[in-house]
């Protein structure tokens, strides 16, 4: 089995090069922004063909959320575009495409759990530009896994974990927000899951949600952190009105697991005990 990772060196692509590459029964390709520029739509098919993959997990996105408001076309590249290209490519070779989308195709609104039928409404250029990939991958590659996942951290890369992390360990105090409301994802538990989908005998198409299990505000995921880091530092809790940012945030974009609970057996981990887990990698300093 050939399998191609997009977005190589992200927090997503980073867990599942170390899952991976300890398997020998898979041939797998590891893509960076580098070896894949997934803004030059015109040359991303010709480069898919030189590995052949069977699947391809496209993890690569244009994630800076505030930026896109000012770099919608580029935002628009990488998130739409390329990922129809990647769609097309996929199509005309008889590969599976296995594709990662985001809560942000939400509008906040609902106050339940967000299943996959929701209603789609982004508020931002991030969240737009994701909905036209997914909408793309659908219209081309009807066969397609697409899973949406919110406020991913890992050990790797830039995120609120280690940005708390850093700031309490910098300053007495800190204000975080406490009117967004979702649950984080630790990437190792995300990337597991779909090693899991990819090795598996069911491959059922269409749009799933996840998340880790639980229910909290960025202000508890801040207290969290604090607390099973052992930091000092007083965090105080203020509405998103107080902390203005160029993109809107969803107020609530808690997804619903269920789904691909059933489907594939995927277990999820409640949110607290991934993120020990995680701490206990991370060093202070």
């Amino acid at each position: 089995m050939k399998i191609l990772i997009t977005g190589a060196n992200g927090q997503l692509g980073s867990e599942l090069q170390e899952i991976l590459r300890e398997q020998s029964d898979k041939e797998c390709y590891f893509l960076d922004r580098k070896q894949l520029p997934l803004d030059q739509t015109l040359i991303i098919q010709d480069i898919l063909a030189m590995y052949q993959p069977d699947i391809i997990i496209h993890a690569a996105a244009y994630t800076a959320v505030d930026k896109a408001e000012s770099e919608s076309d580029l935002a628009d590249a990488v998130n739409h575009l390329a990922s129809e290209e990647i769609a097309q490519y996929c199509r005309l070779h008889g590969a599976k495409l296995l594709a990662i989308s985001t809560d942000y195709v939400f509008d906040g609104g609902s106050v339940n759990p967000l299943a996959e039928n929701a209603p789609v409404n982004p508020i931002n250029i991030y969240g737009l530009t994701k909905l036209r990939g997914e909408q793309a991958i659908q219209k081309w590659l009807p066969e397609a896994i697409i899973i949406r996942t919110s406020w991913v951290y890992s050990t790797y890369g830039n995120n609120f974990v280690k940005t708390m992390i850093r700031l309490m360990s910098e300053r007495d105090e800190i204000s975080v927000i406490n009117d967004q409301i979702g649950s984080p994802t630790y990437a190792k538990d995300l990337a597991q899951a779909i090693v899991a989908i990819v090795e598996g005998e069911n491959w059922v198409s269409g749009i799933y949600h996840y998340s880790n299990e639980g229910e909290i505000s960025w202000y508890d995921f801040a207290e969290a952190i604090k607390e099973i880091k052992g930091l000092e530092c007083k965090i105080h809790p203020i509405p998103t009105a107080q902390y203005p940012t160029p993109a809107k945030r969803p107020k609530y974009s808690l997804l619903d697991k269920s789904k691909i609970k059933r489907i594939f057996g995927v277990e999820v981990p409640y949110w607290r005990e991934s993120l020990r887990k995680m701490l206990e990698q991370v060093r202070i300093g």
